[in-house]
């Protein structure tokens, strides 16, 4: 378990974004957590409040049920459980954050790829009482596929184990020591309850024995990178900007929200798949020129040359250009009731390009339990973890899911009906080797 170096306020002068996401089995406190934390910080809405103290009181509770802040669906505050994913947008003076609460039960795991999939931090909740079991194991693993970079591991309904530091501690160190096979880089172990306040907003007057941060003291005070220097440029285009007007004659440009790294005018470039290259001549950002655009702008960019660029291109830095290739091997969390067999026709959505696929072959499934592998198991059905071989109509510029999580991953849908079956993340599965218990894996089992 390592320790979050805090940062200090002048490190936080300008307001950063956090994304980050919450996980764990079914009742374990997601909702009743986000509440707390949307209610103990001051982000709740007088009017909101009133709603939820109204529909608590009409249920026979004498506070107010913080979870159905977050739970909204009827079939959700019917059932007290969580099943779609419900993102929340608030901020304290230190940082902004947009949270996704996803669903604990088994069949919603699928929601829980969606709401991670962008995260920087996941928050993973245990109840104290049951302490890490199967889907705790499962939500560990798609966050370690998803290379969320920090982890934080939430024991709640420490009241109803009595606050006791022992129960604490065995959770941890069994979590962690789970989080490490996987690879996951840092893990956080806070005590708290929820439904009470401990250690949420404010540190727990019943845990004197506990010294680290409180939740919302993490997640203000956690590293968040945005360093694009080492990133991979990659501009997927979206939409061809013609107007043809007596203002703009001769205007082209070729818009979309930059995947990854920064552009700048005068750079030379390399539109892919055709392999064409390049010169910017210009960038348009909010109708204005700019020099330079990075990360997650939307942009228009103007080149030098007339060549044929369209929906589903990308533009990359001709000294950085991904291999592009029809042979995808990827580590995939399948998502849809229909199961994925080998020989399943497919289409394959890489950022704005679809093309048609077939599945190869599916070299093994992952064991949760134990992180054994389970060699050519011929598919995957819901919610199963496993590695891919795909062959694709055309080449794809896709790169590593661990240089780039935007242009590394991929989703496989029906082409019947639309239907989204799997996500997928390009190349090696974790971060570091996952020891293999199944002497039965060949060599075109899980490549580490």
């Amino acid at each position: 378990m390592t320790t979050t170096t805090t940062t200090t306020t002048t490190e936080l002068s300008e307001t950063t974004l956090l994304r980050f996401a919450t996980a764990g089995s079914v009742d374990d406190g997601k909702s009743t957590l986000v509440g707390r934390l949307l209610h103990d910080s001051k982000s709740v809405l007088a009017d909101q409040l009133e709603a939820v103290e109204r529909a608590s009181a009409s249920r026979g509770q004498e506070g107010p049920d913080l979870a159905l802040l977050t739970d909204g669906l009827r079939a959700e505050r019917e059932q007290g459980i969580t099943i779609d994913v419900a993102y929340r947008y608030f901020a304290t003076p230190r940082r902004r954050f947009i949270l996704a609460d996803t669903p604990g039960h088994v069949q919603y795991t699928r929601n829980m790829v969606t709401g991670a999939s962008t995260a920087e931090l996941t928050v993973i909740l245990v109840d104290a009482r049951n302490g890490v079991v199967e889907q705790t194991r499962r939500h560990a693993a798609i966050a370690a596929l998803l290379r969320v970079p920090h982890v934080v591991l939430a024991v709640n309904k420490m009241d109803l184990v009595d606050y006791r530091e022992a129960v604490f501690a065995t959770i941890a160190e069994e979590f962690t020591a789970y989080a490490t096979e996987l690879g996951i880089p840092e893990v956080t172990a806070i005590p708290i309850s929820a439904l009470a306040g401990d250690n949420v907003v404010e540190p727990s007057a019943t845990m004197d024995w506990y010294g680290g941060p409180t939740v919302l003291e993490h997640l203000e005070t956690v590293p968040v990178s945005h360093d694009l220097a080492h990133c991979h440029a990659r501009l997927p285009v979206q939409y061809v900007i013609r107007p043809q007007t007596a203002e703009h004659p001769d205007y082209r440009g070729y818009a979309g929200q930059i995947a990854a790294g920064s552009f700048r005018v005068g750079e030379r470039v390399m539109v892919l798949p055709s392999g064409r290259t390049t010169t910017i001549s210009g960038i348009d950002l909010l109708g204005k020129p700019v020099e330079v655009a990075w990360t997650t702008q939307s942009v228009t960019v103007l080149l030098t040359d007339d060549i044929d660029v369209s929906r589903g291109d990308l533009i990359v830095p001709s000294k950085d250009a991904p291999q592009a290739t029809q042979d995808i091997e990827a580590t995939v969390c399948h998502v849809a009731d229909q199961p994925l067999t080998v020989g399943h026709r497919v289409l394959l959505k890489h950022g704005t390009r679809t093309v048609k696929a077939i599945v190869k072959d599916i070299p093994s499934r992952l064991t949760l339990d134990d992180l054994s592998l389970h060699p050519h198991p011929e598919q995957l059905v819901a919610n199963d973890i496993g590695r891919v071989k795909i062959r694709t109509a055309e080449p794809l510029p896709a790169d590593s899911y661990a240089d780039s999580r935007r242009t590394g991953s991929f989703i496989l849908i029906d082409p019947a009906d639309g239907t989204t079956l799997t996500a997928g993340m390009v190349g090696d599965s974790f971060a570091t080797p996952v020891p293999a218990h199944d002497d039965r894996a060949d060599d075109d089992g899980w490549d580490f």
